[in-house]
């Protein structure tokens, strides 16, 4: 079998779908190392892949994550982790490099070694019609004149890279966007905007919704009917005003309402109703399996996992593509959007009532349902990455292959 090197970003949103991909191709015999920060190692390590650290220890978002500040630190870590990350992958010898999409050190090891190699896009595939956060535009240049010292060093950085490094076909600006001869994108061709116009290297493998440790300390068993689930994710700090609001909001409408705190203290929410439940840290897939409602910041991550469960969102987008996400969930019928500066108690609770009430928003969850679980998840993703390794290694004789 091949040796397969991942290497990601360290979010949740971007690492959290690779891992059932990866624990798949272990299952299947492939020796799979994962370049990640100390915060991911025990779970990339429950995959049954080998970890291997990025110096430096856990690195910190920019604050605030404007395209332009994303795009420094994307360049900075690209110009930082690559000679580690060179020596790591000398060592290691891999067939094949699998990188994120916002992970261009993934992109330049590849070419540096001639390896072969696929990018992973955790949110929308982006083109003319979907464009990119981190694209040349109007957008990027008022963030860059707004925050001079993050566009110098962007420069700084991407000079660098240049020098010293392989860089032919890594964007010259859209470091969050980098593709690949394979692309496979995490979600559906009936979510993703302009799914016919994407060329045949682009393969919509659907959600990578896999099995995730048991949390033992969740009552999962005393949640009741209907269960009302708000997250606004890990990145955003949503701040105790607006998640108080949204459990005061849904208290009235639920059996159970679910609040995931995140950064967020559950204290700092004060005294809330007796059916709200607030935690820091949710098994998300296992609530959303049992909820009627979602109130969402419109991660993709949280997005596929609410569809591939069938359930209606209220989005409450805080930057980067969520915006262009929760669009694309009302366009489809399947939810309804605000801004955070609209999410007062009453106006969340007359949206709930819709999503609760009006039977077309569940139809259009179902459908979208259906779309996510026959577009293959990380078994097809799998498959496909397999394919690619092929040209490569030659054909598998007939006697190794095994029925799947």
């Amino acid at each position: 079998m091949s040796t397969i090197a991942f290497l990601n970003i360290a979010l949740h949103g971007h690492v959290n779908p690779t891992l059932p991909l990866a624990a798949e191709l272990v299952r299947r015999g492939h020796r799979v190392t994962y370049h990640t920060s100390p915060a991911f190692a025990e779970e990339i390590e429950a995959t049954g892949a080998t970890v291997r650290l990025y110096p430096g220890g856990d690195q910190p978002l920019p604050d605030p994550p404007l395209p332009i500040t994303m795009l420094d630190a994307l360049a900075r870590a690209c110009a930082g982790l690559l000679p580690a990350v060179l020596a790591d992958l000398r060592g290691i010898g891999p067939d094949l490099i699998v990188h994120g999409s916002a992970c261009p050190w993934g992109a330049v090891a590849a070419r540096e070694l001639r390896v072969p190699a696929a990018a992973l896009f955790t949110t929308f595939a982006f083109d003319r019609n979907t464009p990119s956060p981190t694209r040349g535009s109007a957008d990027l240049l008022a963030s860059a004149l707004a925050n001079p010292g993050a566009a110098l060093g962007f420069l700084r950085s991407r000079w660098a890279l240049h020098r010293r490094h392989r860089t032919r076909g890594l964007p010259l600006l859209d470091l969050a966007n980098v593709r690949e001869p394979l692309n496979l994108v995490f979600t559906s061709r009936a979510f993703q905007p302009g799914a016919h116009g994407f060329d045949p290297s682009y393969r919509f493998v659907g959600p990578s919704v896999g099995a995730r440790p048991l949390d033992p300390s969740f009552p999962a068993d005393t949640l009741r009917a209907p269960v009302l689930y708000a997250s606004l994710g890990t990145v955003f700090n949503a701040g105790p005003r607006l998640l108080r609001t949204f459990a005061d909001a849904l208290a009235p409408l639920g059996g159970t309402v679910v609040v995931s705190t995140g950064a967020v203290d559950p204290a700092a929410l004060g005294q809330l109703p007796g059916n709200v439940l607030a935690r820091r840290f949710v098994p998300q897939p296992e609530v959303l399996e049992r909820a009627a409602l979602f109130v969402t910041h419109g991660g993709m991550n949280s997005v596929n996992e609410a569809m591939y469960a069938g359930v209606p969102m209220l989005l409450v987008p805080q930057g980067a593509d969520q915006p262009l996400v929760a669009r694309r969930v009302v366009e489809l019928g399947a939810g309804l959007s605000l801004r955070t500066g609209e999410a007062t108690a009453g106006t969340v609770q007359a949206l709930a009532r819709r999503l609760l009430g009006e039977p077309r928003f569940r139809e259009s969850a179902a459908a979208l349902r259906v779309a996510q679980h026959e577009a293959g998840g990380y078994l097809r993703a799998a498959d496909e990455i397999e394919r690619h390794l092929r040209p490569a290694a030659g054909p598998v004789p007939v006697g190794a292959r095994r029925e799947r």
